[in-house]
Order: C-alpha cells, then structure tokens, then sequence
C-alpha cells in the first residue's frame, strides 16, 4: 500500500540554443531512428503511460527561440515539471550558454521555495571519442536542482531514451528531498524518515535487522523476496564500507541508512523513493494526510472503540518496546515507543489509567489509554498508528484497526448494548467525592489522592478529567470511562456534552445536607425524561450521616422515580460494587428504571445468558480471526 503525491502527468520541456539537437532527440525517441531533416520545432508530444517505465503519461515539449517568443517560453517553464537544458558537447559555447543564460532565466521563471529539477543534456556525443561530464559538475554544484547531467547521441539514439526516463524519474523520484549533492548525504529529513522505517520493521525491538526481518521489509515494499545469496552481498557490501553497520549477522540503523545513501549515489532514486512511498511520505519527507487521517466518519448517537486488529497491534508494540519484559513501561520504555512520533500523545497518565505503585504504565494500563483516546480523539489515534506502522505491518489503512458502534436507539431497541466501551458521567456538587470515586476506580490508595481544580472541559479533554479501567459485566470484560463533571456554581447549566453518556452517576455528601438538593434537581431537570440509566451515589458513609434538607430524602426520591436505592460509597473500603452496578447499567440501557430490574431475578438470569451468549460468539470470531491470519 503506497502513499503518495506524485503528478498524474508527467511535463518534459526541452531547452537550449539553436542546433543543439532538441528536436532530433524527440523524433528518435518517437521514431526509434534519426531523421536528417527535422522541422525547427517538433510539436508537444503525448507518450501513453503503458509505454514509460514508470506507468505516467508523459508529455514532452519542444522549444523554438525563432519561433516563440521569451514569455511564451517563460509559461512553459511554469507548466513543466522538468527542464532538460540540451547543449551540443563538440561545442563549449552551447555548453557556456547553460551557466551563463539558461539557468538563470529557468531560476527566473520558478519560484524560490518550489525550483523544478534540471537535467543537463550533452548532444551529438558520436562527434567526440572523450566525456565531457567533468566539466559540468562545478556547474551542478552552483545550481542545486540540477539533478543530473547526461551524454547522449540522437543520431546513434545513444542514451536517448535514459535521458527521457531519467527526466521522469526527476519529478517522480526527485533526489534533492532525500541527498545533499553538495555534501554527498543524505539529508536530514531523510535519515530521520529510514530511521522511523527502521525502527518499525524491528519487529522485536533489539536495535538491528535480521534475516527474516528484512525479508519481510523487501517483501512488502518491493513485493517480491530477497534471495538468500543477495542479502549475504548487501550485508558485504555494508560491512565493508562502514564501521558498526552490521552486528551479530544483522543490519543496524547506521548500515541501513548508509544502504539507502549508497542506493541513491549509484542512481536508484526510486529505490529509496518506493520505501519513503509504502510508509507513507510525499515529495516534502511529510507524511500524507491519506496516510495518517483516513476517512472515517462516526455517525451521531455512534461510538468508535478498537477493533480486534487494532487490540492485537498494540499488544504488539507494547510487548516489543518492554525490553526489560517486567509487564509494564518505565519513563524510558515509553519515550521509546514515541521516538517515531512527534510527542508523546498522553499526560497524567497515572491519574487517567492503571499503573504500578511507580505510576509505570501496565500493559492493562496501555490499552486502557488507547481505548480512551480512541473514544474521544479518533482523528489523534489514527494518526498516531500510523506513526507507529500500522498501515504497514497490517498492511491495511487504519480503519481495520476501529470498530464504530452502532447507534444507541439500536441498542435501546435489541434492549443490550453492543459497546465494548462504556460513558459514565459523574455529576454532583462541588467537594461531594466525585475525584475519590474516579481515583478509587484506578486503585490509588485514599492517602495518595491529591485534590485538584478542573475547569469546565469540552468533549475532548480527557486528561484532566476522565479515567478508565476495565470492569467484569457477566464475566466479559467491559471499558468504562468515568468523566469527572467540574462544578463551578451549582446555577451553571450543564451541556448537551456533559449530560449526554452510557450512564449518568450522581453523587451526593452523605455528610452535607444541602447536597442532595443539587442532584435531585439535577435528575429532574436533565434525565427523567431522557433514556440514560442513573445511578445515585452517597459518599463519605464513614462520616456523620446528615439528614438532607429537601423536600424528598434520597430513598423516597429513588423509589419515586423508580430508582435503584441510593448506593453508599465509602474510599477507604473502595467498593467496587458501585462500579459494576454503573457498568451493568451502561449494559442494557432500554431498563431506564433499573430498579424494577435489579429486583426481578428473572431479568438479571437473562441479562446474564445474553452477555454469555454474546462473550462466546465473540470468542468464536476471533478464532476465526486468528485461523484466517494464519
């Protein structure tokens, strides 16, 4: 799978002085024969792509000084994608004439920040038995988009056709990009993009290429295996030319770089261009914004979750950047898997995911974290799988890597959810024990928790306020991100962003008595009549219980609205109960009034076969899956 930003159409324009051979060159080319009498300008000719080496259609423009004017040859510079400057090697005035007059003139006519790459081309080489290429390297190092310079003969056809496909591989394989002719190496853009390649295709993460890690390299790139015999001569070829570029039989990042640096002084642009492509860069080094944003649209009351492929890759990655294989991810580790990256995505990530005592990030941790990225900042994650080789190692977009939920009324509808991710939105008045009951659901010990203030947050702000970790639903294993909801005044109204969840959570100060007002009101206002389970939750239950002053207490509110009865949560005992009543909510959301459910035994033992039912057909699929991969 290539990326790439290359002209659908290649355009050749031909320039020099009269009588250089311009003409003859591209009746050889079309005729496969010299013509004695030529026409003092042969017109733009059209070459099929089916018949260039490159597969582009390829235009090729001839210019007349008699017969043009120097504005008409001043748009078709503009138009052109490649100059061929042509001089006659039996004459130097022909060739003086490129330094003094052409090149200025076609630097002239492109702008500064995009120069069109200049083929120097010596003509009429059967009239000379000696090259004249020396000669013309001091001009090449003063003009820099001059990418290569060429003897041929239109009258022998010598070269003639080199010339043209070396003109097209000047626009499709550009060299300025990738080396520094002035400098002889590779540029910095360069080595940076082949050092992200190689630190993707090291499958294992040990610092070098083996056999079977190149081999897969070349087969994905180039679509066809490396031979046994050509690999042990690239690896000579390297050892013998640079210190440190093979280690233990295995190619490292110092000889990799240097192969492509090799590749590109012995002409094979395309060598490197096609391992630039099939990871995802343009003609800049950037990568493409096909590669790294692929169209995925997330309709409204939808959600997007990792699929089954994308889950396996990122196992992969983690498991491959644990070199010390302790389960989790030291500050270094971590570093290490972003290094290909422009940044590290996350922060706060030990009071967003689980972590060890550390705050070292465990591998349930790792995929908590890109669950929740996933959920919120879809376009981010993808972008960052890229950046990571996923299209490459996948060998598909990263589409395959998303799973996008069905519709929520569908849910309500078949009366069980299909998330594998679930919303709760916990609400409740400013100091009620919302941040404990988040920092409890991670296991942060009540001694570690460290009070914060958090403005009012948009959609996507789920560093500061958001956490998740894993919860049994049935015995299947189910995400369920908590959002914080930060209360300034208890006047603010909240937004259609903050009410809308899985399962709304409202909390109250069991020690308050002014703090079941809020919630109540809150309910009333924003969820008796919607479709989104509540569950209300008192916390401090190891303090001094105050009677609430409104109009309702908390058990008679729930039984009149055919809510479960208040849920008492107290941190130093970390009851998780509360957590898996949320999520079993979140669950089946056609039961509203969960309380009519929680009480009939028959409705749990259903609930129960059908999550069951649904945990097997997911375990049969992914067999499947794994049979198919194999």
């Amino acid at each position: 799978m290539v990326y790439e930003s290359i002209p659908r159409t290649v355009r050749i324009i031909l320039l020099g002085e009269p009588g250089v051979g311009k003409t003859s060159l591209i009746l050889s080319l079309v005729t496969e024969e010299f013509t004695e009498h030529v026409p003092p300008k042969a017109e733009e000719i059209t070459i099929p792509a089916d018949v260039t080496p490159e597969q582009v259609p390829t235009n090729i423009v001839d210019v007349c000084l008699n017969e043009q004017t120097l504005e008409q040859v001043a748009e078709e510079i503009e138009k052109a994608h490649v100059i061929c400057i042509v001089f006659s090697v039996d004459k130097q005035e022909t060739l003086d004439k490129i330094a003094s007059y052409w090149l200025p003139f076609v630097r002239d006519n492109c702008p500064n920040d995009h120069r069109k790459p200049v083929i120097l081309v010596g003509n009429k080489i059967d009239l000379i038995d000696y090259s004249i290429i020396d000669n013309i390297w001091d001009i090449a190092e003063e003009y820099p988009e001059v990418d290569r310079c060429i003897e041929c003969s239109a009258k022998t056809l010598t070269n003639v056709s080199e010339m043209f496909y070396n003109a097209q591989k000047a626009v499709l394989h550009p060299i300025h990009p990738i080396y520094s002719i002035e400098e002889q190496e590779l540029t910095e853009r360069c080595k940076k993009a082949l050092s992200r390649i190689f630190k993707i295709c090291d499958l294992d993460g040990d610092g070098v290429l083996d056999d079977y890690e190149i081999t897969l390299f070349q087969k994905k790139c180039f679509d066809t295996p490396l031979q046994l015999q050509v690999l042990d001569e690239v690896k000579s070829v390297i050892a013998q030319n640079i210190a440190g570029g093979i280690e233990n039989e295995c190619i490292t990042m110092k000889g990799f770089i240097f192969l492509h640096c090799l590749f590109i002084q012995r002409g094979r642009n395309e060598t490197t261009w096609t391992v630039l492509r099939n990871f995802g860069y343009d003609e800049s080094l950037e990568l493409t914004q096909s590669y790294l944003y692929p169209n995925i649209k997330v309709p409204a009351e939808c959600t997007s979750e990792l699929s089954y492929k994308g889950q396996q890759f990122l196992t992969q990655v983690f498991e491959k950047y644990d070199q010390d294989k302790d389960g989790m991810l030291n500050p270094t580790e971590l570093k290490n898997v972003f290094s290909c990256c422009p940044r590290i995505p996350w922060h706060n990530l030990r009071y967003t995911v689980p972590t060890n005592e550390k705050g070292y990030l465990t591998l349930q941790g790792w995929m908590c974290r890109w669950t929740l990225m996933t959920l919120l900042d879809l376009q981010n994650t993808s972008a960052y799988l890229a950046y990571l080789g996923y299209n490459f190692l996948e060998n598909d977009t990263q589409k395959s890597a998303f799973h996008i939920t069905r519709e929520k009324k569908i849910d309500v509808a078949k009366k069980q959810s299909s998330r594998n991710v679930y919303q709760c939105h916990i609400i409740g008045p400013r100091g009620c024990g919302k941040m404990s009951i988040c920092r409890s659901f991670l296991g942060i010990a009540h001694k570690r928790i460290k009070p914060h203030t958090n403005e009012r947050g948009d959609a996507h702000s789920c560093d500061t306020n958001c956490c998740i970790n894993t919860v049994q639903v049935y015995g299947q294993e189910k995400y369920l991100v908590l959002r914080e909801i930060a209360i300034t005044r208890v006047s603010d109204p909240l937004q259609p962003h903050e009410v809308n969840c899985d399962v709304a959570c409202l909390v109250y100060d069991l020690t308050a008595s002014r703090s079941f007002e809020y919630i109540a009101r809150i309910y009333i206002k924003y969820f008796a009549e919607s479709h989104i389970p509540v569950l209300i939750v008192g916390t401090k239950g190891d303090g001094m219980v105050m009677r609430q002053e409104y109009i309702l207490q908390p058990e008679v509110f729930c039984s009149k609205y055919q809510l479960l009865p208040p849920q008492v949560f107290n941190i130093k005992e970390n009851k998780h109960d509360v957590l898996v009543k949320l999520a079993t909510m979140a669950a089946f959301p056609h039961l509203k009034h969960f309380a009519s459910f929680a009480g009939d035994n028959t409705s749990w033992w259903k609930a129960g076969i059908g999550v069951a039912a649904a945990t097997i057909v997911g375990l049969v699929l992914i067999k499947i899956l794994n049979f198919q991969r194999q």
